[in-house]
């Protein structure tokens, strides 16, 4: 079991390092440069013919990956059930991510066509893997040990990447070593550590009988959408989770860029790396105390405070111009980043119903939340196309969970209650049976 747990120790630094931290910031230095006379940045960037600013260009293209995620994680889960052979996808998507963020080596801004090939693959290889590593989870332990064995990954791969972002900034900021190094450290760590995972971790080609594999996932996903008609307090959470969700996503992939080009416009950027590291050591301990929180004055009511104060934060963002400012901020959103993650997760598992199909509600739960990935990072970047302003995109962030305040605040305890008594019968009724 701790195999499996030192998978997210050996690709979480994918998720910090390459989407979040250091490469959006190697990517605007890459795609900008001061114009001599007017003092000016400039970053307008060509690509396929057309003409884009670097950080619109950025949002697309992930937008892109996470689409390709959203149409292929059905597919795989499907191979995954039908082949019995998780361990052979898991290795094949964890070498294309890791070689791919090796391939940003040799990014080059005046030839991007090829440049955005490896960041397209590796979140494809990343997201491509966890189908694969998470589907081990039923086989590797009992249910009442799956609870404490993610718990393990996560705070194993919090460690693992918090760990290789401090000594990349130590080797930036005070040996000088050049960026491009760090793409190749987190491609070996990822390969490197995963191969204790495959040491270790037995293949047990446990097979389900599915007549078509490449259709079942969207088949599961249908059969999901059709039984939520029955039940309304579900689907209207969910529907209030997609757009909240939506805000909370594309914020943690565009954070790093604003700042970079709204807050720390110098050349040293070790004050951004800094702001990440704070957000994520308050990210545990949000987590940690809406959970602590939520015992005490329910789920409902701590995920509408939370969905409150990030609509307050993306309010904050609009207006502040200086370092000190951003950090205050990052370290709220890390405190609710945290929390409306772990709370939003829990919540959708207590309303479920009474049902042994879990993966097909969660499968429909985590493709949700990569559609409103992509609306949003796609949105967020048609917004700052059009205006030629990236604060004129954080009016859509503040939209998006005004809305999903607004649909939460339709959900009542009395509903709450009153699904928690079926759902009790309902399991009632299925143990008598």
């Amino acid at each position: 079991m701790h195999a499996w747990a030192m998978y997210d120790w050996a690709n979480s630094v994918y998720n910090l390092v390459i989407t979040t931290a250091i490469f959006p910031i190697f990517y605007a230095a890459q795609t900008s440069f001061t114009d001599k006379n007017s003092g000016k940045i400039v970053d307008t960037v060509s690509f396929l013919g057309q003409k884009f600013s670097n950080t619109e260009l950025y949002n697309y293209v992930f937008s892109l990956a996470y689409l390709i995620v959203v149409f292929t994680a059905p597919i795989l889960s499907g191979v995954a059930d039908y082949s019995g052979k998780k361990k052979f996808f898991l290795k094949f998507f964890c070498y294309l991510g890791s070689f791919s963020c090796m391939g940003l080596y040799f990014f080059d801004g005046q030839h991007l066509e090829l440049s955005m090939v490896p960041v397209v693959l590796a979140c494809v290889g990343f997201w491509g893997s966890l189908v694969f590593y998470n589907a081990f989870l039923p086989e590797i332990a009992d249910p009442e040990y799956h609870d404490s064995l993610s718990a393990r990954g996560f705070m194993l791969g919090y460690i693992g990447s918090t760990l290789v972002l401090v000594c990349s900034l130590i080797a930036i900021k005070m040996l000088d070593v050049n960026a491009r190094y760090i793409f190749v450290i987190v491609g070996l760590w990822w390969m490197g550590f995963a191969q204790y995972t495959y040491k270790r971790l037995n293949e047990s080609y446990v097979k389900k009988e599915i007549k078509n594999p490449l259709m079942n996932g969207f088949l599961e996903l249908k059969k999901v959408a059709k039984e939520l008609r029955g039940h309304y307090l579900l689907r209207k959470y969910l529907i209030s989770y997609f757009v909240y969700n939506c805000g909370v996503q594309t914020v943690l992939i565009v954070a790093v860029p604003f700042a970079n080009k709204e807050i720390f416009r110098g050349d040293d950027k070790s004050g951004l790396i800094v702001s990440v590291i704070i957000i994520q050591i308050v990210a545990a301990v949000g987590a940690w105390t809406m959970s602590k929180l939520s015992s005490k004055i329910g789920n409902f009511n701590v995920i509408k405070a939370t969905v409150f104060i990030w609509m307050l934060a993306c309010i904050l963002a609009y207006f502040i111009t200086e370092p000190l400012e951003f950090y205050f901020l990052a370290a709220m959103v890390g405190f609710i980043m945290g929390g409306i993650q772990s709370m939003s997760r829990s919540t959708f598992a207590k309303l479920l119903p009474s049902t042994t199909d879990h993966a097909s509600y969660f499968s429909f739960y985590d493709v949700s939340e990569k559609i409103g990935l992509v609306i949003g990072v796609f949105l967020f970047g048609y917004i700052e196309g059009i205006t030629h302003d990236m604060r004129q995109s954080i009016l859509l962030l503040i939209s998006l969970f005004a809305i999903g305040f607004l649909l939460l605040m339709r959900i009542r305890r009395s509903e709450y209650l009153i699904n928690k008594i079926q759902n009790i019968d309902e399991r009632i009724h299925s143990f008598e049976a």
